[in-house]
């Protein structure tokens, strides 16, 4: 789709703005983990990606000369293309690494006194990342810019791709979400009938797996649930897809950190480690997890 060159200069300015007010938003741990970390970096190269499409579009001459390269809106639109493009690619690695550094957490094979190390290796895995993403998009995808051939002076609009990997990533994890929520609920109802004195120990578990559970989508829907009745439904209706270059924001992996936190939480079930403060809840600036140990305790009494 074409997209005047104004309107990507207003969007990219509306998206810092938002990205940024997230970042200071959760400015006591935004670096103590990987969803953290590539949030800050994402918001820099968004930054710098508005600051140049901004240089190039309102230079008197119509063009910037960069060590010896002349730089014109034809870079403009190639610049928005691929950085589209590598935004796109990145989703399903960052949720995927997300993930496991949520599992990680929880499961406490990171230890908390390892936190200067943590960052360090979140700031390298989100390099890595980026470098990996970029020689993908440049080698290995089909990816070929759409350029009009005009002369600099005369383009205005700039061919924009959509992504539909949010969506993707949206409905695969809610529906990971309900499996591993009915499968915790179906393992506490093999259990219904008074059990035995050699079932008392399963019995237990079982109902605190189904605690941990109901309560771990009651935090997450009590917060994201009005998100979600309109975020589904508009990207399902919008007939022309979100522009690549907006798709991924700090707002989104805000509700992708939330998200991930409900899904292992539900999958691992980690009830007796909440009970004696084995388990860590990764960080949420949205979802407060803190009342769950108290009801994990209750649960063991």
């Amino acid at each position: 789709m074409n997209i005047s060159i104004s309107s990507i200069l207003l969007s990219l300015g509306g998206k810092c703005l938002l990205n940024w007010s997230m970042v200071f938003l959760q400015k006591n741990h935004i670096c103590k983990s990987f969803l953290g970390v590539f949030s800050v970096y994402l918001a820099v190269i968004d930054t710098l990606l508005t600051l140049s499409v901004t240089t190039f579009h309102f230079h008197a001459d119509g063009y910037v000369l960069i060590l010896g390269f002349k730089l014109t809106r034809y870079h403009v639109c190639l610049l928005v293309q691929i950085l589209g493009q590598v935004y796109s690619a990145l989703q399903w690695p960052v949720v995927v690494v997300a993930g496991l550094d949520h599992y990680f957490t929880i499961s406490q094979r990171l230890q908390p006194n390892t936190t200067r190390a943590r960052q360090v290796v979140c700031l390298f895995v989100t390099c890595l990342l980026w470098f990996l993403t970029a020689l993908y998009v440049f080698l290995l995808s089909d990816f070929i810019p759409v350029m009009e051939d005009v002369s600099y002076n005369l383009i205005h609009q700039c061919w924009v791709f959509h992504t539909s990997q949010i969506l993707q990533v949206t409905i695969f994890l809610l529906l990971a979400l309900g499996c591993a929520a009915l499968h915790a609920g179906r393992s506490a109802r093999l259990f219904k009938n008074p059990p035995l004195s050699d079932q008392i120990t399963d019995h237990s578990r079982a109902h605190s797996r189904r605690s941990v559970v109901h309560q771990a989508l009651r935090i997450f829907l009590d917060t994201w649930a009005l998100f979600l009745a309109i975020f589904l439904p508009a990207l399902l209706l919008l007939p022309v897809g979100i522009p690549a270059y907006v798709g991924l924001n700090v707002a989104w992996l805000c509700f992708l950190n939330s998200l991930l936190i409900a899904f292992i939480l539900c999958a691992v079930c980690p009830a007796s480690q909440l009970v004696q403060g084995l388990a860590t809840v990764p960080l949420d600036s949205f979802c407060d997890w803190r009342f769950k140990f108290s009801l994990a305790a209750e649960d063991r009494t």
